[in-house]
């Protein structure tokens, strides 16, 4: 009557099931972060470039391999995605090299926020006001930065309050747009404000 407890463990289906639930973790890391070369290539045919970007069609994945052997190059999987997979022979640390320098160059496509200054006086009139604030909502809009400067001449150091009910009269109208990023300030016979576009 005695019975291994063992005979019937659910144990191994348990691990089995397991197992194909790390598999496929690996697979989707894999995927995500890393581009397949040689032998990683899961796949058990490929279209194939070669490395004078002449199309080989669908291949056997061990043909596109050992074509590649014999160029002394790597077979790299350049769209996993596509049925079947894309592969072109080349230099794969040379391909490393271009895409990453690619990828940098995008992101400094992508925006190089610049600043615009924005000269008043203390006695600038509303008409021209209005063309400024439409100038610098224009480039704020564009993710820049705007410099207003007040300047003042001669004896208009005496209109300082005016200067600065100015700068915060542009604060105000351009708020929906644009952050204070330097408060109002005097510099020398100068009184500063910057903003930066929203969403810097």
């Amino acid at each position: 009557l005695a019975t291994s407890v063992f005979s019937h463990s659910p144990i191994h289906p348990y691990t089995k099931v397991v197992n194909q639930s790390l598999i496929s973790q690996e697979t989707h890391i894999s995927k995500d972060k890393f581009t397949r070369i040689n032998e990683q290539i899961r796949a058990s045919e490929v279209r194939v470039v070669d490395q004078h970007s002449n199309q080989l069609g669908i291949l056997p994945t061990r043909v596109a391999l050992r074509k590649a052997e014999e160029a002394e190059l790597d077979l790299v999987e350049v769209a996993p995605n596509a049925n079947p997979p894309v592969c072109r022979i080349m230099d794969f640390g040379k391909y490393q090299y271009e895409k990453s320098k690619k990828e940098k160059e995008g992101k400094k496509r992508q925006h190089q926020v610049t600043v615009k200054e924005i000269r008043m006086r203390p006695k600038t009139d509303t008409h021209d006001m209005e063309t400024k604030m439409k100038q610098a909502r224009k480039f704020l809009e564009q993710r820049n930065k705007v410099k207003f400067t007040v300047i003042f001449r001669g004896r208009e150091l005496a209109y300082k309050e005016m200067g600065r009910e100015m700068l915060e009269h542009v604060i105000e109208t351009l708020a929906e747009f644009g952050d204070v990023e330097s408060p109002i300030k005097m510099e020398g016979r100068r009184m500063t404000m910057m903003l930066s576009g929203k969403g810097q």
